[in-house]
Order: structure tokens, then C-alpha cells, then sequence
């Protein structure tokens, strides 16, 4: 039965446990393996946690990076959980099985220093947030540097929409970084498209996207040369 393994990975260092997609059957005790559990492969062939020697160890799922980590240090064996995720055709880490005293320690450990973590966050997050908001000005700046006509308040709009994080738009890529002009002129672009023409309406109407965009060019293009020249139509 296919279960969607490959233990050959170079990415996979050390032991490597799959949660299961498909049923299956250990080939060493002939146990049912059922779906959501683990098992292990060895020469290609699967093994229940027992037959593996690894049924000793609990499953700390992923999400707490200081007790994963620390549950690692303290286990003298310890195992990689992986699944194997259909829509992004990839395997995924879900966790690790690591011996129950050494989570005890880790856990015991995180306790003690939550609070210094805890503080070590805060002021991370606010120089990314610093960080953030100075790369947005300056997005800004670019922006009626090379727009003049552009509003002022405008222009902040297009960079906090463009520069969102983890958004994947065009004021987080490597070009807008740098502010290359092409980047900002597409930011730019797209801000007038969906502010000063009926580019939405037409979408909302079942207008295929690009004839959306050549119906609004005209006046997508007037605006453009407008802010260029210091001067904005509303």
C-alpha cells in the first residue's frame, strides 16, 4: 500500500517517523497500522513504533520552539515526524517523539525562564515593527519622488498596501526592496486600478481580468501621466 514515503530524502537528518495517510501493515509483526498513526521505514519496508524500538517515546507536536528544541537536547533518542501534505506535494515536519523525562525537563525549563522569552519577543516585535514602518516611509518617499502629482496620503495607501507583511505583493519583493522603479510604477499601478476606475465593478460583473484591465487603461494611463507631471484629476 502506497503511504507516500521517501526515507531517501536529503533533506531528513537522523530519525524520521511518518504519520500515516493510507493503512498499512507492519512488516515485521504483521500489526494493522491504521490511518493518523506512525511508522517507520527501513529498506523500504514499514514498521510499527514497537518492531522500530521507538513506542518508548512520546509525540511533542510542533508550535513551541523552545520546548522542541530543548526536548531534543535532553532525549537521548529522538525522532523527526514528518506528513506528507497532498496539496503542496511535500512532506512537512509535525513534530518530534522524544523520551518523556527529557519533555519533563524541557518543560519544567521553559517555565522558569517564560517570563525573560517573553520579554525577548516583545522587544523583537517592536523593532520589527520600527523596522517595518521605516521601510514603508521611505516606500513612500520613493513613490512621490517618482509620482509628484501623487497626494501624499495616497501615496502612504499604496506603500502600507503594497509593503503588507507576508502579503506577497510587490513591496515585499527583492526589486521593491531596492526600490526599483519598475516595482513601485506596478504598486502604483495597481492602486489607481482599483481607486479611480470601475476596474472592481467590471470584475464583480464577470469581466475576465484582463479585459478589465485593457477597459480601464485609458483612464489608468491619464492619471499616471497626471501624477507624473505634479498634477492629480479626480
Amino acid at each position: 500500500m502506497q503511504n507516500n514515503h521517501n526515507p531517501q530524502s536529503k533533506q531528513q537528518e537522523g530519525i524520521v517517523v511518518f504519520i500515516i495517510l493510507n493503512p498499512s501493515v507492519c512488516s515485521e509483526c504483521g500489526a494493522e497500522l491504521s490511518k493518523g498513526g506512525f511508522l517507520k521505514m527501513e529498506k523500504d519496508k514499514p514498521l510499527c513504533l514497537g518492531c522500530a524500538d521507538l513506542d518508548h517515546l512520546d509525540y511533542l507536536p510542533s508550535g513551541d520552539v523552545a520546548l522542541t528544541r530543548r526536548s531534543r537536547k535532553y532525549s537521548t533518542l529522538s525522532a523527526v515526524v514528518l506528513k506528507f501534505s497532498r496539496s503542496r506535494r511535500r512532506y512537512e515536519r509535525q513534530g518530534l517523539l522524544v523520551e518523556h523525562e527529557a519533555w519533563l525537563k524541557a518543560e519544567h525549563e521553559c517555565k522558569g525562564d517564560a517570563a525573560d522569552r517573553e520579554r525577548v519577543r516583545e522587544r523583537s516585535a517592536v523593532l520589527r515593527e520600527r523596522v517595518e514602518k521605516e521601510y514603508m516611509a521611505a516606500f513612500s518617499k520613493q513613490i512621490c519622488f517618482q509620482y509628484p502629482g501623487c497626494p501624499v496620503e495616497e501615496a502612504e495607501t499604496i506603500a502600507e498596501h503594497a509593503c503588507l507583511k507576508y502579503s506577497g505583493r510587490v513591496g515585499r519583493s527583492s526589486a521593491a526592496k531596492a526600490f526599483d522603479l519598475a516595482a513601485i510604477e506596478l504598486a502604483v499601478k495597481a492602486h489607481i486600478r482599483h481607486r479611480h476606475t470601475n476596474y472592481d465593478q467590471l470584475l464583480s460583473t464577470g469581466w475576465e481580468r484582463t479585459l478589465a484591465r485593457v477597459a480601464v487603461a485609458e483612464k489608468q494611463d491619464q492619471i499616471i501621466e497626471e501624477w507624473s507631471r505634479n498634477e492629480f484629476v479626480k
